[in-house]
Formats: C-alpha cells, sequence, structure tokens
C-alpha cells in the first residue's frame, strides 16, 4: 500500500493545496459565460505565469455511458480521489437493466414478493428528468414495463420530483406529458393502475443532501408517505398552477403537489407497499434513505410511519451500508489516493461548507464514510447557509479561506484539500449576475491562498471536477442562444461538456513543472498520481500516469 519517496521527506513542499472550484470550467465563448465575464486577477495571473492544462471531465473520461453525459460532482471526485476510472451508477444501472440482472437480484424479487404477499402498491420515487446526473428516465420506464408486463403488478405511483436543475429550467412538461401517455398506454394493455402520484420541485422537498435541511425531507415524507399537501387533479394543472402564481419560478423550486380524486389522494405509501428510490446516486438519497429504514430515526416524526419494504437503485454508502436492500451494485473503489498517503504517514485535511463536504470526504475516499486514518486527517465542515444561493452567491468561501490559511500557516499538513461550491450551486440557479459574484468570491479567496502558499513555500494545485458557470445559456446545435417569451436569453442551470483547468503554481522552487506531452487525453483520473509527483512521492503503478515529466 505505501508509496515510495523518490527525494527525501525533507524536500516535500508542505503543504499540496488542492482546491476545486465547483463547476467552473473553461469555455472559449464569452457569451453567457459567468467565468470569463467575471473580475478574476488572481485566475488571470495563475494562467498567465503557471504551467496548466485542460482536463476531460465529462462522460466517458469519468465512468458515465457516452460522452454525451455531462459531468457531475459525484464522479469527478471519485475520479480524482481514485486515479483511475470505475464504471458509475448511469453506467452500472444501464447495464443491470439490459442485461435483466435487476431483475433477477435479491433488492427487486423481495420488493415484488413483499407487494403481492400484502396487495400492496409498488412505489417509485426519484428525480424525474434523464438529466443521468441522478436518475434517468429510461430506467423508470424499463421497471414499469418489466412490473406491468412481467410480473403482472396490478397498481403503481410515481412520486416525481421535478428537475430543472440537470435538465432546462422550465421543462418539467416536457417529460410528464410523454409520461402520462406511457402510463396510459401500460393501463390499456396491462389492464393496470399505473398513475403519478405527486411530487414537487428537488431543492424543495426529499432531495436534501450532508443534512443542510433536513426540512425537505420532512415535507417530502409528508408528500409522499402521508398524502399530504396542496391537491390537484394531475401533475400537469400542478405545474401550470404554480407557474402562473408564482411567475418566474423554476421547476426545481416547485413546491409540493398531490394528486388526488374524489376519493382523495391517489398514492399514499401505506403499510404493505413495496418502494423504490431510483435514483443511482448517493448524495440526495442518503436521508430519505435513512427516513424510511431506521428503527429508531430521530430527526423527525414520521407520522404516519407505514410498514413498507424500501429499497435504492444502489448502496448509496457502501460503510454504512444505506440502504439495506438495493437493486444494482455500486462501483468498489478501493486503493484511493487517500488510503495511499495515510499509509506513508502524510497529515491531511480535508474542507468544505455543507454543500460540497462529502465530496472532499465520501466521495473522493471511494464513497467510503468517515476517516482513513483518524490520526492523520483533520476534516472540516463549514455550515451552509439555508438561503437561495442566487441570493448569497459568494455562500461560505471566505470562511472556507479563513481555516485553510490557518491550516497552511500550521505548518502541520502535507495536504489540503478544499472544495469552494460557488460555481456549481450558484451556476444551478441560472442567474447569471449571481453566478458572476459566485466566480469573484472563489477568485478572491483564490488570491489570498495564493499569498499564504507562497508564505509558506508550498505549491497550489487549481482545478474543478466539471463545468457549469462558464455556461449559463441554452444553445441550439449551431451555438446559438435560445431565447425566451420576451428576447431573454434561457437560462442554463445543468452541468457542461466542458473541459475544466489544471493549473499548478509552485512556490515550492523543489520542481520545475512541465506537463507531460504524451498524455494524449488527459482527464481527472490523472490527478491523483500527479499529486504524489508533486509531494514527491512515487505514485501507485494501478493509477493513470500523472501529468507532469519526471
Amino acid at each position: 500500500m505505501a508509496a515510495s519517496s523518490t527525494h527525501g521527506k525533507s524536500h516535500r513542499p508542505k503543504p499540496l493545496v488542492f482546491v476545486v472550484m465547483d463547476g467552473i470550467g473553461y469555455r472559449e465563448n464569452q457569451l453567457g459565460n459567468a467565468v470569463a465575464q467575471a473580475y478574476t486577477p488572481n485566475l488571470d495571473w495563475l494562467l498567465q505565469n503557471c504551467p496548466y492544462t485542460l482536463l476531460k471531465a465529462h462522460g466517458t473520461a469519468v465512468g458515465l455511458p457516452s460522452d454525451s453525459d455531462m459531468g457531475n460532482s459525484e464522479v469527478g471526485h471519485n475520479a480524482i480521489g481514485a486515479g483511475r476510472l470505475f464504471p458509475q451508477g448511469a453506467k452500472l444501472v444501464n447495464e443491470a437493466i439490459a442485461s435483466g440482472r435487476i431483475f433477477q437480484g435479491k433488492g427487486w424479487r423481495r420488493l415484488v414478493d413483499f407487494a403481492q404477499a400484502h396487495r400492496g402498491t409498488f412505489h417509485f420515487i426519484g428525480l424525474f428528468s434523464d438529466g443521468n446526473v441522478h436518475s434517468h428516465l429510461d430506467h423508470l420506464r424499463a421497471m414499469l414495463l418489466h412490473l406491468a408486463f412481467e410480473e403482472k403488478m396490478p397498481r403503481v405511483r410515481v412520486h416525481i420530483l421535478l428537475d430543472g436543475r440537470d435538465v432546462g429550467e422550465t421543462s418539467a412538461l416536457e417529460y410528464v406529458l410523454p409520461f402520462e401517455k406511457f402510463l396510459r398506454d401500460i393501463n390499456t394493455r396491462a389492464n393496470a393502475d399505473y398513475r403519478i402520484a405527486g411530487g414537487g420541485g428537488r431543492m424543495k422537498i426529499t432531495m436534501d443532501r450532508y443534512e443542510a435541511d433536513w426540512d425537505m425531507v420532512l415535507l417530502g415524507w409528508k408528500t409522499h408517505v402521508a398524502g399530504e399537501g396542496r391537491a390537484f387533479a394531475s401533475a400537469e394543472e400542478a405545474i401550470l398552477t404554480y407557474r402562473r402564481e408564482n411567475p418566474g419560478v423554476i421547476d426545481q423550486d416547485l413546491p409540493p403537489f398531490v394528486i388526488a380524486d374524489e376519493s382523495g389522494p391517489v398514492g399514499r405509501i401505506q403499510d404493505g407497499d413495496s418502494v423504490v428510490y431510483f435514483n443511482f446516486r448517493g448524495d440526495r438519497a442518503i436521508e430519505i434513505t435513512r427516513a424510511f429504514e431506521e428503527k429508531d430515526f430521530k430527526v423527525f416524526e414520521r407520522d404516519p410511519n407505514p410498514h413498507v419494504f424500501y429499497a435504492g437503485m444502489m448502496e448509496y454508502d457502501t460503510e454504512l451500508h444505506i440502504p439495506r436492500n438495493y437493486l444494482v451494485e455500486p462501483p468498489r473503489i478501493e486503493h484511493t489516493m487517500n488510503e495511499y498517503l495515510c499509509a506513508r504517514g502524510l497529515r491531511l485535511m480535508a474542507i468544505s461548507e455543507t454543500q460540497k463536504f462529502g465530496h472532499v470526504t465520501y466521495f473522493w475516499n471511494g464513497n467510503r464514510s468517515g476517516k482513513i486514518d483518524e490520526r492523520l486527517e483533520q476534516y472540516v465542515e463549514i455550515r451552509s447557509d439555508k438561503v437561495p444561493f442566487q441570493e448569497r452567491p459568494w455562500m461560505k468561501a471566505a470562511e472556507i479561506t479563513d481555516r485553510v490559511l490557518r491550516g497552511i500557516r500550521s505548518h502541520r499538513y502535507d495536504m489540503i484539500r478544499l472544495n469552494f461550491p460557488n460555481g456549481d450551486m450558484v451556476g444551478h440557479t441560472g442567474v447569471f449576475q449571481s453566478a458572476r459574484i459566485a466566480v469573484e468570491a472563489v477568485d478572491l479567496s483564490l488570491g489570498r491562498i495564493m499569498a499564504a502558499a507562497r508564505e509558506a513555500g508550498g505549491i497550489l494545485v487549481v482545478t474543478a471536477d466539471h463545468g457549469n458557470a462558464e455556461e449559463m445559456y441554452e444553445t441550439d446545435k449551431a451555438g446559438n442562444v435560445k431565447r425566451g417569451p420576451n428576447g431573454e436569453p434561457r437560462a442554463k442551470t445543468a452541468h457542461t461538456l466542458n473541459p475544466v483547468w489544471f493549473i499548478v503554481y509552485d512556490t515550492s522552487g523543489t520542481r520545475t513543472v512541465r506537463f507531460n506531452p504524451a498524455i494524449e487525453k488527459p482527464g481527472l483520473t490523472n490527478i491523483a498520481a500527479t499529486c504524489f509527483q508533486l509531494l514527491n512521492l512515487a505514485p501507485p503503478e494501478m493509477y493513470d500516469p500523472p501529468l507532469l515529466e519526471n
């Protein structure tokens, strides 16, 4: 496990500061580019004075099915921390469905058997889009078809979490209307009762992460389980009504709704039902899973608390085994960068605010909860504010930086890794002005860290896990900006297919930094071995090659 030293420990820069500018990618076109249009003197200085390259951060380079799949923070941090490629959730689920393995697995069989034995309803809860970051509608459709025509399941309810974040910000009806037709066809052909039960925007209910706002999960519980909330005859009616009442609201922020008929809510989750949370990505799945599974759950009162069989699409936490039942095996990521560095005795610090804290810890460590070595590692979480990100686009960048500077000046750590969430979280709002301020907040913090790195004689690495803020307007295939009804640019809230910078600012004078031209298609998986180089350690042989010349 231990990586060998190529130079004496006394020649190791201290520290190596690794900055993830989450959601800040590179794009030449300045139109709708909040990164290019922001005032970024520190990033500009780095690009003018330091060696850098561009890294692929999406698609097959991070284990996703195709290069049309945008990158995301989960797979990005997995790739950085693991140093090599692992098939990720979307690809693993695609393969399990195509081969039929998902329907022979014990998780699926138990769901079906439980619902049939109790004459219960089969429920699906999940992100309702084809964004392929947390979920994909093709997976849901495949499971519904199998239930209707192979399992002969008579009654199914779907609880839809509207996206507007990984897809168009007001695209909900583009998914709801065809899906309603799809369900009508199933009902006619299979003589079944398959319906949408209700839902709401993904940033309003259910999909909280890192315990930032448990009230979202409670609201989801009331909507999905209790059937409490504003009632409508259809999801289409709910969406159109909320848009009319709240001009400018985007899908991710739509309030919860319940579908009801003359008998009341059509989709309460009750005793004897089976429930699948069909998101494959873990960070926004763990809290609702805990609410369904934990016997001594105390975060909020579950009223009602029905006896159901619950399963997730995947095992969301492979250390804590959340959930107990799941449909597809997750990637088994071992021998991460942190494991090797701890085995070598290096002291490490990881820090972000709540919104991305799990990314520089859990995902970085290969979907592993907790520390590798308590003696050597310090994890610092700065609690995020519970306000709309566009209203406070600086987020906690200053507080993160304050703590990082203390870490640098303590001379205690060999490596400090941090994530500034601003470019991603604010980019998802679609508000261009806020995204530009978010980038400037990161740049301001970057300048402070640069000064501290110079003072300590360390090395600063600046990169990102994927793009977002550099492409804030939707475009057509010809590259023209799409326009709204009043001629305004249509906001883009999703991640992008753009590359990210990888910049090395060496203030230590311990090495000459030159990028290796033999690395033809550099990506995020090349970063881990490069960090070993910068720490004067030989990279593990199993890792993808480092970016620098020896």
